[in-house]
C-alpha cells in the first residue's frame, strides 16, 4: 500500500491537494485538503449589511454572479420584501449566462484537453481528439474563444460590467431593460444558440432535451449531426473508457438542489433533495443543514446551522487537514452540481443515468450539457416576457436585527448565504459553497465528502506522477476551490 499527495489540479487556480492510499492498483482511500484560507466571514463581521453586495462577488471572478444573487436574496429575505417579476427575469438571465459560460468553459478548457495527453497516444481514437481538444492548440479552443466572449456581452447589457456587478440589489435589479435593448438580448442569445447546435450538440436543443435515458443518448449520437459534433466525441469516448464506471460514490445516493431561477417565487429548476436509491424526492429546507468542523482547520465544538456557525482558524487543531468544513443535509453526505439539478427538477435523462450508475465522471459531464440545452430555451421565454416601463426593483429597508438566507445555484452546485444583523450591522455571516459540499473532509462520524468517497476504487497507473482517470474524476465535479474557503 502506498500514499502519494497530488496538485495542483484546477487550470484557473491550483489550490487544491488530494492524498491518495492505493493498493493493487487503485485508490483504496482519499483525503481532499482545500490549503487556502481567506476570512471573507470575519471581514465582514461588522459591516453595514449592503456592504456585502460589494464584497462577496469578490470571492471568486467566475462565479461572482452567482455569490452577488445570494447576497442579494438574503438581504431581501431579511428586509421581508418581494422582488418584482422582471427583476426576477433579469436576474435569472444574468445567473444563467454565468452558469452556461462556466459549464461551456469547463467543458471545452478544462476537461476535454485531458483526453489529448500522451497518456493516450495510440489509442485509436486519439489523433482527432487531440487535434480538437488539446489545450490552446486544439480546433475547438479557437471556436469556442470567441463565441464564449459574444455570449458573455449579455452581461455587459444587463449588468454593466462582469464580473463583481453591482446591479444585482436587494429587492431585484437596478438595471433597467429597454425595448430595444431586449430585442439586443434575444439576438445574443439565437447567435449562441446557433453555436452550439451547429458544434456542440449537432442537433436542436429541443431534440437534445428530449432524450430520456442513456440508450436514447447512445442512440442519438450515432446519427450523422451529433456523432460528428462534440458531445457525440464526448460520448464515444465514455463508450471507450468506460467512463460511467469511474468516480462513482456509491454511499452518497443524495442529489441536492437549492432550486433555481424563480419566476413570481416559483422556481423553474426545483428545489429538493433526490434519494437515488428509493426513487424519492424529499423536501430541501435550510434548517437540515448543518457544518461539521471535526476535520476542518477550525475552532468550534459540535455541528451547527451556518446562522449559528462560527470561521475562526485553528492551525493545530488535531485531526484536521483541510480549511474546508463538512457540510451536511440531515447528517447526510450530497452530491450537488448540474447532473443534481437536472435529477431533482426531474429530467427523464438524468435519473436515468443516476439509477443506472450513480453519479459518474460521464453523467457529471452529461449534466452540465443538458443543463446547456435546457436553460437556452428558457433565457429566450425570459426575454420575450421582460416588461420594458414596469419595475425591475423593489426598494428595501433593513431592519435594525433580523435574518435572511439566500440559497441559490451555482454552476457547480448549491450555494447558501446565511445573514444575522444586530443593531443595524452585520454580526454573523456565513457561506457554503457547491465546492464546501462535493470537496468536504471527513465529518465527525469519519464519514468522508463525496469527491473523497467518488476517488476510491479510481486506477492509479504505476510511475505516473498525475494519474489521468484521478484527473478525471476530480475534474468531473469542476472544483473552485476559492469558493470552497473564500
Amino acid at each position: 500500500m502506498s500514499r502519494t499527495v497530488l496538485g495542483p489540479f484546477n487550470r484557473v487556480e491550483g489550490d487544491l491537494e488530494v492524498s491518495l492510499e492505493a493498493a493493487d492498483g487503485q485508490v483504496s482511500a482519499a483525503w481532499v485538503n482545500s490549503p487556502m484560507y481567506r476570512g471573507f466571514e470575519q471581514i465582514l463581521q461588522g459591516k453595514a449589511p449592503h456592504d456585502a453586495l460589494v464584497m462577496v462577488p469578490r470571492i471568486c471572478g467566475i462565479c461572482s454572479v452567482s455569490q452577488s444573487v445570494a447576497a442579494a436574496a438574503a438581504l431581501t429575505n431579511a428586509a421581508g420584501a418581494q422582488v418584482p417579476v422582471n427583476g426576477e427575469r433579469a436576474i435569472n438571465l444574468m445567473l444563467a449566462t454565468e452558469n452556461l459560460a462556466d459549464h461551456f468553459t469547463h467543458f471545452y478548457l478544462f476537461f476535454m484537453p485531458d483526453f489529448a495527453r500522451e497518456a493516450y497516444a495510440g489509442a485509436p481514437w486519439f489523433d482527432p481528439v487531440a487535434a480538437r481538444f488539446r489545450a490552446i492548440k486544439g480546433s475547438a479552443t479557437a471556436e469556442a474563444l470567441p463565441a464564449r466572449a459574444r455570449f458573455l456581452q449579455i452581461m455587459g447589457l444587463l449588468a454593466g460590467k462582469w464580473p463583481h456587478t453591482l446591479t444585482i440589489q436587494a429587492g431585484g435589479s437596478a438595471r433597467a431593460i429597454s425595448a430595444n435593448e431586449r430585442i439586443r438580448l434575444l439576438s445574443m442569445i439565437r447567435e449562441f444558440r446557433q453555436w452550439l447546435e451547429r458544434h456542440l450538440f449537432g442537433d436542436r436543443l429541443e431534440a437534445v432535451c428530449a432524450l430520456e435515458s442513456i440508450d436514447d443518448l447512445m442512440s442519438w449520437a450515432t446519427g450523422d449531426g451529433p456523432r460528428g459534433a462534440d458531445l457525440g466525441r464526448f460520448v464515444q469516448l465514455c463508450d471507450a473508457l468506460d467512463l460511467h464506471t469511474l468516480g462513482q460514490a456509491p454511499d452518497v445516493p443524495r442529489y441536492m438542489s437549492f432550486g433555481n431561477y424563480p419566476v413570481e417565487g416559483t422556481p423553474a429548476l426545483a428545489r429538493g433533495v433526490w434519494h437515488a436509491a428509493a426513487q424519492r424526492l424529499e423536501p430541501m429546507v435550510s434548517s437540515d443543514i448543518v457544518e461539521d468542523l471535526s476535520h476542518a482547520w477550525m475552532a468550534g465544538g459540535d455541528a451547527a446551522h451556518p446562522l449559528k456557525g462560527s470561521t475562526l482558524p485553528d492551525l493545530d487543531k488535531a485531526d484536521a487537514y483541510s480549511w474546508c468544513k463538512a457540510p451536511r443535509w440531515q447528517g447526510q453526505v450530497v452530491q450537488c452540481g448540474a447532473l443534481s439539478r437536472q435529477v431533482v427538477s426531474g429530467h427523464p435523462l438524468a435519473r436515468d443515468m443516476v439509477a443506472r450508475a450513480g453519479g459518474n465522471v460521464m453523467s457529471r459531464v452529461i449534466g452540465r450539457l443538458l443543463e446547456i440545452a435546457r436553460i437556452v430555451p428558457m433565457m429566450e421565454q425570459w426575454t420575450r416576457a421582460l416588461a420594458p416601463g414596469a419595475p425591475f426593483h423593489t426598494p428595501v429597508s433593513l431592519p435594525s436585527d433580523g435574518e435572511g438566507v439566500g440559497m441559490v445555484e451555482a454552476a457547480r452546485g448549491s450555494l447558501g448565504h446565511w445573514l444575522v444583523i444586530r443593531r443595524g450591522r452585520i454580526h454573523n455571516y456565513q457561506i457554503i459553497a457547491p465546492t464546501t459540499w462535493n470537496f468536504s473532509p471527513r465529518d465527525a462520524e469519519g464519514v468522508p465528502g463525496a469527491l473523497e468517497q467518488a476517488l476510491v476504487g479510481t486506477p492509479v497507473e504505476t510511475g505516473r506522477e498525475m494519474p489521468v482517470r484521478v484527473q478525471h474524476v476530480i475534474r468531473s465535479f469542476d472544483p473552485c476551490m476559492v469558493c470552497t474557503v473564500h
